[in-house]
C-alpha cells in the first residue's frame, strides 16, 4: 500500500517532527516549502506567497502523489507577525493570509482529485483560532479563517471517505515562537506558567496528535485543542 504525506513547512518545529513521525510509519514524505527538511524527507521547493505557485509547482506535487492509495495532507506552514489594527499594513496582512489561509485551500483543491477514501486533510490551527490577543491581528484573523476552511472542507467532502480535522496547539517550543518573543527567557517562562502543566509543548507532542487525527476518521470536522490545559484567569 503506497502512503504519501504532503506537508507544508516541514523544515523545522512541528512540521519537521510530523514529517519524521509519518516517515517512521511507512509514509513517503514530501515537504512543500522553501527550505529542505533533512534526510529521508523529499523536498518540493515552493514559495506559498507567490501568486503563481500552483502553476509553477502543482505538477510536481501531483506527481509525488501518483499511484498513492492513501494521502495525508497536512497544512502546517504558517506566518506570524506583530501587528494590530492601530498600525495596519495591508501588504503584510495579505502575506500572512496567503500563507495561512489561501495556500491551504489551494493545495487541498489541487490534490483532491488524487485522494482516495481513507485519505485525510489536517490543518494546524492555534489556540488563537478561537481566541485573540493584542498585537497579533493578522495571525489571529488567519487562524480563525483557517478553522472555517477546515469546517467548510469537511462539509464539501461529504461522501468521499476523506476526513478533516484542525489541531490547535498551545504554546509550543519552536523556533518560530522563540523568535516571536525575541528569545526572551522571561516571556517563555510566563507562557509556560499559563498552562496547567507549567511547561511548553514539545513539537513531537503535536506531531503525535496530527498523526492520530490523520488515522481516525471519527474526528471528521473536529477541532482538537492540544494545549496542556490553559489556565483560565
Amino acid at each position: 500500500m503506497k502512503k504519501v504525506l504532503i506537508i507544508t513547512g516541514a523544515s523545522r518545529g512541528i512540521g519537521l517532527a510530523t514529517a519524521q513521525k509519518f516517515a517512521a510509519n511507512g509514509y513517503t514524505v514530501y515537504n512543500v516549502a522553501r527550505s529542505h527538511a533533512g534526510d529521508g524527507i523529499h523536498h518540493i521547493p515552493v514559495d506559498l506567497t507567490a501568486p503563481d505557485w500552483v502553476a509553477r509547482s502543482g505538477d510536481a506535487i501531483r506527481a509525488a502523489c501518483e499511484g498513492a492509495d492513501q494521502i495525508a495532507l497536512i497544512h502546517n506552514a504558517g506566518a506570524i507577525i506583530k501587528d494590530s489594527v492601530l498600525n495596519f499594513d495591508a501588504a503584510e496582512f495579505q502575506r500572512v493570509m496567503a500563507i495561512n489561509v489561501t495556500a491551504p485551500a489551494q493545495l487541498t483543491a489541487l490534490l483532491l482529485p488524487q485522494m482516495k477514501a481513507g485519505s485525510s486533510v489536517i490543518f494546524v490551527g492555534s489556540t488563537l483560532s478561537e481566541q485573540a490577543v493584542a498585537s497579533s491581528l493578522a495571525y489571529v484573523t488567519s487562524k480563525h479563517a483557517l478553522l472555517g476552511v477546515m469546517r467548510a472542507t469537511s462539509q464539501d467532502l461529504a461522501g468521499t471517505g476523506i476526513h478533516t480535522a484542525c489541531v490547535c496547539p498551545g504554546f509550543t517550543d519552536t523556533e518560530m515562537l522563540r523568535a516571536h518573543v525575541g528569545h526572551s527567557g522571561e516571556i517563555l517562562a510566563a507562557l509556560a506558567s499559563a498552562v496547567t502543566f507549567g511547561r511548553l509543548i514539545k513539537p513531537e507532542e503535536i506531531a503525535e496528535t496530527l498523526w492520530f487525527c490523520s488515522q481516525n476518521p471519527v474526528l471528521n470536522g473536529a477541532v482538537i485543542h492540544a494545549n496542556l490545559g490553559q489556565i483560565q484567569r
